[in-house]
């Protein structure tokens, strides 16, 4: 799981942001909600231009060195903050795997280029570089003792060269490690605002279209549209060897693609996903940027209570306060974003916050400004 998160000098972060996924209550009531004292489901709040996308763009550039799955390049492409006189980015993951403290720190001077890098199992130092000193690497995995420690490109993390040069001796430390790499290459980002654009997980740009109809039980999709207030029949039918998903209007077929409304084609890129998270086992965290920027109250909730119940780790991105409810998650699940930082509800008010409080209403009041 992640556990902390630190970033400075990226996009709008000119220092010092911390995203802390242990600072948690104690509740009794939604104890689903934190796993092993780490948040396992949070929702961030935040004016427009706070920086609630680049969180996750934070988040993200991880994969861009680790992995070779989707990327957005492009996304990237103002990487430094304008106001840092400082040249490089800096970065730090806390994860928690098999109850485990795993450190990852690395430095950037852009999207593509690493000039400083740390990790370490319990405060053991596995492996180390700063290119500004050295282009040697330090490492201490046992199977990596023959490894050429020259490591002169700096597009190229030494935790993947470790990984895709080495057969690691069988031990506990190097067990955590693969896991830190299942758990990085198992990263979702998506949004839907205008279309299927994500990072991490997958390679390639997958169309939607596509799948559904090739892979996806369309009846299921039409059950999960009419739960969620959509009444509707789906088809698909087959013309000149192409299939189409459809409308069935008594008989009569309309392209889904062609007349669904904005909320809708929202709904089914977010039934596309939800549909991985639960056929396969990969996943292991998904961020997803204004998740239901086009959902009405309830169906916001309903999308909420569907990713609760996969166990995966998640965080969303929102302006709608009424889903702030003790009833769906709890304080300290809720993230406010501001100028200052980001906190959980519970952290920004003096008063002890109970279960039977409306929290929504506290929100709107300002009570949780300070």
């Amino acid at each position: 799981m992640l556990a902390k998160f630190k970033v400075s000098n990226f996009k709008s972060f000119e220092k010092n942001f911390s995203f802390d996924l242990t600072d948690t209550n104690g509740y009794t009531f939604n104890d689903g909600c934190v796993v092993n004292g780490i948040v396992n489901n949070a929702l961030i709040y935040g004016h427009n231009g706070v920086g609630k996308s680049n969180v996750g763009l934070a988040l993200f550039d991880i994969i861009e060195h680790l992995t070779d799955q989707n990327k957005s390049e492009s996304e990237y492409s103002y990487y430094l903050n304008a106001y840092n006189d400082a040249d490089c980015a800096e970065f730090y993951f806390e994860f928690l795997i098999d109850c485990k403290k795993v450190v990852y720190e690395y430095k950037k001077t852009d999207y593509k280029s690493l000039i400083f890098e740390r990790f370490s199992i319990d405060d053991l130092e596995l492996a180390f570089i700063d290119r500004t000193l050295s282009d040697n690497a330090n490492f201490n995995f046992e199977g990596a003792e023959n490894l050429r420690t020259e490591i002169k490109n700096n597009e190229l993390s030494i935790l993947k060269y470790v990984k895709n040069n080495t057969s690691l001796e069988d031990n506990e430390n190097n067990k955590i490690f693969n896991k830190f790499f299942d758990f990085i290459e198992g990263m979702l980002f998506f949004r839907s605002l205008q279309k299927n654009q994500y990072l991490g997980y997958e390679l390639g740009n997958k169309n939607v279209h596509d799948e559904f109809v090739e892979k996806y039980d369309i009846k299921e999709l039409e059950t999960f549209f009419n739960k969620a207030g959509i009444e509707c029949k789906l088809d698909v039918i087959e013309s000149l060897e192409k299939k189409t998903l459809v409308f069935d209007f008594n008989g009569k077929h309309i392209p889904f693609f062609s007349i669904a409304s904005q909320g809708t084609r929202a709904l089914a890129l977010f039934y596309y996903w939800f549909k991985k998270v639960t056929n396969e086992t990969k996943i292991r965290f998904i961020f997803v940027d204004e998740f239901d920027a086009f959902y009405h109250h309830e169906l916001s909730a309903l999308i909420v209570n569907q990713l609760k119940n996969t166990g995966i780790q998640f965080v969303l991105t929102t302006h709608n306060t009424s889903i702030i409810t003790n009833e769906l998650l709890r304080p300290d699940c809720y993230f406010l974003l501001d100028k200052k930082g980001i906190r959980s509800l519970s952290k920004r008010s003096s008063k002890e916050l109970r279960e039977a409080h409306n929290i929504e209403k506290m929100y709107k009041a300002g009570s949780f400004n300070g």
